[in-house]
């Protein structure tokens, strides 16, 4: 997976500098990464840690990508960097947008780090909303997605068992439903009858073929 490939995810919802990040090295090692590529287990990391923002270490996924100088501290300069892009998107799509200083103010309100002007990765694992911290400085999609939601609403879904789900249970369970779907419209596109003039196409137009084969032999 390249810089392109991974820009297409989820409808460009990532930051083009992001992206960069990810791939400069700050979590990506060995051969792929110097060939400016993603291996398949580093996909699988970047997955979870972009679908569970809230566990341990997909914080610590994010928090490396966006500590720029490995100091172990997300800086004023740091946090202005990534959202400064955000703040472009936003005006390019005609969508209202909050200047980053009004932006800080709710961020450092939301962590309440112990030093001042500066964010540690133990602060942002004390946070219970750190989804929506990360979001806000690199995902234009999820960011616009939390502003729709009651930010009141800490409640979280349950499976069967009453287990809470976390953000990856969930994400999991709403793509295997959107797959079950899609393999039912296909088995019923399979099944529709055949009437005479009809354009067949994809497999039902295979299946079709193979049979007038068979026969005309």
């Amino acid at each position: 997976i390249d810089r392109e490939d991974l820009a297409r995810h989820n409808d460009h919802a990532l930051s083009t500098r992001m992206i960069e990040r990810i791939f400069c090295g700050a979590v990506t090692r060995g051969s792929a990464q110097r060939e400016g590529r993603m291996s398949y287990t580093e996909f699988v990391w970047f997955l979870l840690s972009e679908e569970d923002k809230r566990h341990p270490t997909a914080i610590e996924y994010w928090f490396r990508c966006m500590d720029l100088d490995g100091d172990g501290v997300l800086s004023m300069y740091e946090l202005e960097f990534f959202y400064e892009e955000q703040l472009q998107r936003m005006e390019q799509l005609g969508i209202e947008t909050l200047p980053f200083d009004d932006c800080l103010c709710q961020m450092l309100d939301m962590i309440r780090p112990e030093k001042q002007n500066t964010i540690t990765l133990r602060d942002l694992k004390r946070c219970k909303m750190t989804p929506i911290f990360f979001d806000t400085f690199f995902n234009l999609e999820k960011y616009l997605d939390h502003e729709q939601r009651d930010p009141f609403a800490t409640q979280r879904e349950t499976d069967e068992d009453g287990n809470e789900m976390s953000d990856w249970d969930r994400f999991a369970a709403e793509e295997y439903e959107l797959l079950v779907a899609e393999e039912g419209s296909n088995e019923n596109m399979d099944d529709m009858p055949y009437e005479e003039g009809q354009v067949l196409e994809g497999p039902a137009e295979d299946s079709m073929e193979r049979e007038m084969m068979k026969n005309n032999q």
